[in-house]
């Protein structure tokens, strides 16, 4: 899985949206150890800003292409099912 280059998540929107939610995860980290309620909802706010962001650069096309799943090549394909046998 290592190797893969199916360019999971290597994309300017997957970055930009994991940066800014992990900012807002540490805030509310911080904030939340500290009780501090305010400070905790706005790292909140900005973990769900992540996710917005991140989806509007996807819709400008910074995203990675939609590809369709393919079905697995193999003996597990051409399996019939188990009650199939007569």
């Amino acid at each position: 899985m290592a190797g893969s280059s199916h360019g999971h998540g290597h994309t300017p929107a997957a970055w930009t949206g994991v940066i800014i939610s992990f900012i807002g995860f540490c805030v509310a980290g911080a904030f939340m150890v500290m009780a501090n309620t305010v400070g905790f909802w706005a790292g909140m706010v900005l973990i769900l800003g992540g996710a917005v962001v991140g989806g509007i650069m996807k819709a400008m096309g910074l995203g990675a292409d939609p590809k369709p799943l393919k079905m697995a090549d193999g003996p597990l394909a051409t399996r019939e099912p188990a009650g199939a046998e007569s």
